[in-house]
């Protein structure tokens, strides 16, 4: 018997609405789906960017870069955020987005001050569906707003790609402050969907 490629089914969750997630505990890694469905709108609209964000998205405090160090932006994702805020991604999960990355799927926006990465976040690209997964910053090393800064880049540059789905999985107060919103899961289906199938956009880490 044949036995399926973890990266595969990984793949395949993705297409169908699920994600992987693994037990703080146990390290056991299983898919799920929510519903509602939170997405952040691609739309001119959809993005909510402050006047201090978008002023420091300007200032070009920080460098930021696309695929420089994902393992590293992976490493800092996986930290545990506080004791009751215990981090889903386990090292067998990691090693699977690495993989993911290898293949050209899986992608980091990053955050540097100088030197030092201070922010960053993750996702997986298919068709024309962008999956985020998550991201991190470092305050006390500089990062303040770093994450921000670096979806602020990720949204433009699915814009200029023309992905049509930016998927945030659950909602959080953070997210919404952002612009993300709450839809049905069958109408994300239909919508994912539609956005695996394009072929009209440009790959996620092309030069344009």
């Amino acid at each position: 018997m044949t036995t399926m490629d973890p990266i595969q089914i990984v793949l395949d969750a993705y297409r169908e609405g699920a994600f992987p997630m693994a037990d703080p505990d146990s390290g056991e890694i299983d898919f799920f789906s929510s519903d509602p469905r939170c997405i952040l709108p691609l739309d001119d609209g959809g993005l909510k960017v402050s006047k201090t964000l978008a002023r420091v998205h300007r200032s070009g405090k920080f460098k930021v870069v696309i695929n420089s160090a994902f393992e590293r932006v992976i490493t800092a994702c996986a930290q545990d955020r506080a004791p009751e805020n215990r981090s889903w991604i386990s090292s067998e999960l990691a090693q699977i987005y690495l993989e993911l990355h290898r293949r050209g799927h899986a992608h980091s926006v990053e955050a540097w001050l100088g030197d030092a990465l201070v922010g960053g976040l993750y996702g997986v690209a298919i068709g024309g569906a962008f999956f985020g997964e998550s991201m991190f910053s470092r305050p006390l090393e500089g990062g303040r707003d770093a994450s921000k800064v670096c979806l602020v880049s990720l949204v433009n540059r699915l814009r200029a790609r023309q992905f049509v789905l930016l998927d945030c999985q659950y909602a959080n107060p953070h997210m919404v402050s952002l612009g993300a919103i709450e839809i049905p899961a069958q109408g994300y289906l239909v919508r994912l969907a539609s956005a695996i199938d394009l072929k009209s956009v440009s790959p996620f880490d092309g030069d344009q």
